[in-house]
Parts: C-alpha cells; sequence; structure tokens
C-alpha cells in the first residue's frame, strides 16, 4: 500500500452555526422539534433568524467538526465541501483552514448562498438545530480529489450529506476511491431522520462491506436495526461491521471490534453548556486513537474526553488543548 498523505479525509456539509440561547417557551412557539435536527428553507431560515437573540457564528458541519478535533489532537486532515462564493463561505473556508485542514474545494458561483445552521440553545444545555443546507447540497463528483481520497488512511462520511443527489452520488465514488486503494471507511449516521430516508442504503453499504467504522448515538441504532433494546441493536449490527461504536449520551458508549467489546462511562464534567458537536468531537477522539494504533479503550476514552470538552462551552469546534487533556488521562 502507498504511503498516506493524510489520515483522515472527510466529504460533508460546510456549514457555518448561528448560534444563541434560548428559553423552552421560545422553541414551543416557534414551533421547533426540542433537541432535534430539522432541515428548512430559505423563508423558515429568515423567520428563525429574525426571532434569535445575540448569535455567534461559529464554522460547523458535522464531518468538518470531526476534523477540527482530529486536527487539534495532531492529525494530518483533509475536507470536501461545497461552500458558495460569499461572506459565510469565507468565513468557512477561513476557519477550516486556520485549524490546520486542507481545504481546496472551489466556491461555487450564484445561488443558493452557503450553508448555515441556526442552532437554539436552552439553559440546560440542548441544542435544537434548524439548518438551511444551501450551497451544500450541490458538491459535485467532479470535484473530488480521488488522489487524496486515495492517499489517506481513512475517507469518513458524513450522513447529514446523503440526502441531496449530488452529494450522495460523490460520496459514493469517493467510496469507490478509497476502497480501490484498500483504504478504511469510516460513516456516521447522524440523524434518525436521515435513516428513515436512506435507512436501505446504509443497510446495503453495511451488507457489502463499504463501511469499516460506524459510528451511532442509541436513537440511531434502533432506527437502523429496528431494535429498541439497545443490546439488541448491538448484536445484531455488531458482526456486520469491523468496528461499531455506539455512543449514549451521558451513559458513555460502546464499541465492539471483530467480536471483542469495551465500554466507557462519559467524562465527568462541571457543567453542560451546548452539546453541539458531542458526537462530532467523539468521532474525533475515536479515529485519532484507531489512526494511532490505541486499544478500543484508549479510542473510547480518547472519544468521550473530547466530547466533554466541546460541550463545556457553546460551540462544536475545541476550545481546550485537546492533545493536553488526551496525555494526562493516558500517556
Amino acid at each position: 500500500m502507498s504511503a498516506t498523505q493524510y489520515d483522515v479525509i472527510a466529504i460533508g456539509n460546510a456549514i457555518v452555526d448561528v448560534m444563541a440561547p434560548c428559553d423552552d417557551a421560545l422553541i414551543e412557539r416557534l414551533g421547533m422539534t426540542r433537541g432535534g435536527m430539522t432541515l428548512i428553507d430559505t423563508a423558515r431560515a429568515h423567520e428563525l433568524y429574525d426571532a434569535m437573540g445575540p448569535a455567534r457564528e461559529i464554522s460547523g458541519g458535522s464531518a468538518a467538526n470531526t476534523l477540527a478535533g482530529l486536527a487539534a489532537l495532531g492529525a494530518r486532515c483533509a475536507f470536501i465541501g461545497q461552500v458558495a462564493d460569499d461572506q459565510l463561505g469565507e468565513v468557512f473556508a477561513h476557519d477550516i483552514r486556520a485549524g490546520g485542514i486542507a481545504f481546496d474545494t472551489p466556491a461555487r458561483a450564484g445561488d443558493p448562498p452557503t450553508a448555515r445552521c441556526l442552532i437554539f440553545v436552552t439553559p440546560d444545555g440542548q441544542r435544537t438545530m434548524n439548518t438551511f443546507l444551501g450551497a451544500s447540497q450541490f458538491l459535485p463528483p467532479a470535484v473530488l480529489d480521488e488522489a487524496a481520497i486515495a492517499a489517506a488512511k481513512i475517507l469518513y462520511l458524513e450522513g447529514y450529506l446523503w440526502d441531496p443527489e449530488e452529494p450522495r452520488a460523490a460520496m459514493r465514488r469517493a467510496i469507490a476511491a478509497a476502497k480501490g486503494a484498500g483504504r478504511k471507511v469510516a460513516f456516521t449516521l447522524s440523524d434518525a431522520f436521515v435513516i428513515e430516508r436512506h435507512g436501505a442504503d446504509f443497510r446495503a453499504m453495511i451488507e457489502t462491506g463499504d463501511v469499516d467504522i460506524l459510528f451511532a448515538n442509541h436513537v440511531e441504532l434502533a432506527a437502523l436495526t429496528g431494535h429498541d433494546d439497545f443490546e439488541a441493536g448491538l448484536a445484531e449490527l455488531a458482526p456486520k461491521v469491523p468496528v461499531l461504536v455506539v455512543t449514549r449520551g451521558e451513559h458513555g458508549a460502546v464499541a465492539i471490534q471483530e467480536g471483542n467489546r469495551a465500554e466507557v462511562a462519559a467524562e465527568p464534567i462541571a457543567r453542560v453548556v451546548d452539546t453541539t458537536g458531542a458526537g462530532d468531537l467523539f468521532a474525533a477522539g475515536f479515529l485519532h486513537g484507531h489512526v494511532s494504533g490505541r486499544s478500543l479503550a484508549d479510542c473510547l476514552t480518547m472519544g468521550a474526553i473530547a466530547a466533554a470538552e466541546v460541550i463545556s462551552h457553546y460551540g462544536a469546534r475545541p476550545e481546550a488543548d485537546l492533545k493536553e487533556l488526551v496525555l494526562s488521562r493516558l500517556g
């Protein structure tokens, strides 16, 4: 196998998060699904933005957040995602490159504008996300750097981006490029609504061996397998993927690799400020452990450390020194 240029290359939504605190009454008044992620159109985006209090703009997107965590841990990373040639597109590109992540996808001219996610955070730290996908839905297969994909240890794919047709075709081509080069493919299911729409695709990819590392939370596990019982869901899915990682919020996480099982508790934290990006950063810690040859238990612990850091503050990108946090726990 040829030498690798990257530890992880990811394809995902290129989104700028617009975040603001709110009370539960506002969530109800605006008819939002508390704690969920809803896709919205331009009109709804304007309505919700007008109802927001003072907000912060922070580059986001699930896979991009994972790469930010990986890069902070010292991994070599690259991102493929579509922005528009506009102000938020420039913000996204600046932020991801400033994090040491290669990003060379050309900006798209004209409408629609760069994607944004309007995030309402209630006092308990729960986030309610409303996503306008904008330009990110129009990532064409032609812009893929297949040589870079073939030169990465892991191709990481974001389930959220499976919904629109062009990016779905791009990700299928990327999987073929990675597999053709003998590389691993990691996939995150992202949300139960994605599974409702594309579960048949995901199950087929798993059955044909296109997924080497699968990330899910307990809700997504139930949606994919049809088992409300957690252990029953694990028992059905684990034999079908080389590495299965399932998070359970405050109840920790489980990973099963070729029959070997490891579990960790959630990391203790003084106060949950904002759960945005918890799953993304868990994946970052786990993947960094994986590409570094760590044990399954260590990979889970690294994921838990990264997730705990990101929920201790606003925003889905790490602020503390993740390397130091991991070093102080695992050496």
